[in-house]
């Protein structure tokens, strides 16, 4: 695996301008988070569902897009919760409904699992956790 920076730097030499990704909260009926282990995350394994948006793709059609590819989990009930910009990146995230067991359908990822709130795995940055609570908290 390539450390962070080379990857930046790929992401970078052929992305010049800018890029955009979408991501989701993804909430079963139960209540329960779905996260995926990404191989290709910089800092840490577990992380919302996501990727980047292709062109002509609207940010809600890239994240329907990428949980789909990466889980086979149609995913309903989307509703933006946030947009933040890091250097030349935009990003985009959602909260979303989902269920179903799921299944690991991309080389980029290592695990899908369905997580209790209180038993989301370590290695998820503040931002992500101050966000799963609020989406949480929001009823969704």
């Amino acid at each position: 695996m390539l450390p962070p920076a080379a990857r930046k730097r790929i992401v970078r030499a052929t992305q010049p301008r800018f890029t955009a990704s979408a991501a989701a909260v993804v909430v079963s009926p139960e209540r329960r988070v779905l996260l995926l282990e990404h191989l290709l995350r910089p800092y840490s394994g577990w992380g919302f569902p996501g990727g980047f948006i292709d062109r002509g793709e609207t940010p809600e059609a890239a994240v329907i897009r990428e949980v789909r590819e990466e889980t086979g989990i149609e995913i309903t009930d989307v509703r933006l919760v946030e947009v933040r910009t890091v250097d030349r990146h935009l990003e985009f995230i959602y909260s979303a409904r989902g269920e179903g067991p799921g299944e690991i359908l991309s080389g980029e990822i290592l695990d899908l699992r369905w997580f209790a709130a209180d038993e989301v795995p370590e290695g998820l940055t503040c931002r992500e956790r101050r966000i799963l609570e609020q989406v949480l908290s929001n009823g969704h």
